[in-house]
């Protein structure tokens, strides 16, 4: 059993700037800062701009992840990266361009297309990669995964291996304040996601369990105030460590069918990924938890609840708190759902996330739950 986090994890109210000196030095001297058009214009952007500079580091900027990332974005920062004579990668913002980060520093170095590593282990001696999240949510920068959409097939692949790993991730309380309500609602409850399904996994361990508990709470107590009340300091810097702790929970203890589901769902329909786990969250659980009943057991004696079906009610409380709209309210037609259903299912299974969960799941059971959804 083993238990991995990447190699530095510095946290703290405004700690870019307050980065000892020749901090970047450690890890190259000229740095790709992989962002996304919004985060790149804001203060954000120009304090981390202001410190690498003071470290004398040279700079080149992508700031083309403009959505949830591509194959198309990824080979655009890997060209970015080799014209510019890059030897480390920055990556700020949200899910998005930190995964971006992690698959442009592996295609650096690895023989493309990046599609024909999806169930392939990534390895190789990456360029250092520095992951700087800007929302709470995701844990990207303390996993060993990143997602990218496949434009070709729709799909959003799941990309692994150890080399992703961050080198370090750098959490400042003050980079996640900027982030408007919606966003709040979606990364927390992503991180919950991250967080539930890490407790329920077969892969879970002593280590990732305490992590996650203690992100649930933080979730639970802290997330509402948070979307109702965005000027609550102490609210997104609870919702930051959280988001770490699950981070680092599902890179040692991996996610189950809720992910296996979200990933089809939010390619089809251009969906988040964090509201996409929300629309499943409370389907999926409720349908786990006659075989993880011991599991929502624990949960609910840790919390000092009634039972398991307590915690269920008041995370189905929280999702509501959070407004998390419904398929249709996307937009989505109801043939068109139940054609991609099959394509859906089939993805699911395909990225091995539902064999994490403590039942089995076939093509028919993923069906039956996007049915339930809709």
């Amino acid at each position: 059993m083993e238990f991995k986090t990447p190699d530095r994890i510095i946290m703290g109210e405004d700690i870019v700037a307050q980065l000892p000196r020749d901090f970047f030095r450690d890890y190259g001297t000229h740095a790709l800062v992989v962002t996304g058009p919004r985060v790149g214009k804001t203060t954000m952007m120009r304090t981390l701009i202001e410190t690498l500079n003071r470290d004398e580091i040279r700079i080149t900027v992508y700031d083309g992840v403009s959505s949830e990332p591509t194959v198309a974005m990824v080979d655009a920062g890997v060209q970015i990266y080799k014209e510019a004579g890059c030897d480390f990668v920055v990556g700020l913002g949200g899910g998005s361009p930190l995964d971006s980060a992690k698959a442009i520093a592996a295609m650096s170095v690895n023989d493309g297309p990046i599609a024909q590593y999806v169930g392939r282990e990534i390895k190789g001696n990456l360029p250092p990669v520095l992951c700087i999240p800007t929302t709470a949510g995701t844990g990207s920068e303390a996993t060993k995964y990143t997602i990218i959409t496949d434009e070709n097939t729709g799909v959003k692949m799941l990309l692994k291996g150890e080399a992703l790993l961050p080198r370090v991730a750098i959490v400042d309380y003050t980079f996640g304040q900027a982030a408007p309500p919606e966003v709040v609602a979606s990364s927390g409850l992503d991180a919950m996601t991250h967080a539930i399904e890490a407790y329920l996994s077969v892969k879970a361990q002593p280590l990732t369990d305490v992590l996650a508990l203690n992100a649930m709470r933080k979730i639970l107590r802290f997330l509402p105030e948070a979307y109702k009340n965005p000027g609550n300091k102490r609210a997104r810097k609870e919702l930051a460590v959280a988001a770490l702790e699950a981070g680092i929970c599902i890179n040692n203890s991996s996610v189950t069918v809720i992910h296996g589901m979200s990933r089809p769902l939010g390619a089809q329909f251009h969906i988040s990924h964090g509201m996409s786990n929300a629309i499943l969250l409370m389907t999926c659980l409720r349908d786990l938890y006659a075989d993880a009943e011991e599991k929502f057991e624990k949960i609910a004696r840790h919390f000092k609840m009634l039972d398991g079906m307590t915690f269920l009610d008041q995370l189905d409380e929280l999702v509501g708190v959070c407004d998390v709209p419904r398929l249709r309210d996307y937009g989505v037609d109801k043939e068109q759902f139940i054609e991609l259903l099959p394509k859906m299912a089939a993805d699911a299974i395909a990225s091995g996330s539902p064999g994490n969960a403590p039942k089995e799941y076939t093509d028919e059971d993923i069906i039956r739950l996007y049915t339930r959804i809709y």
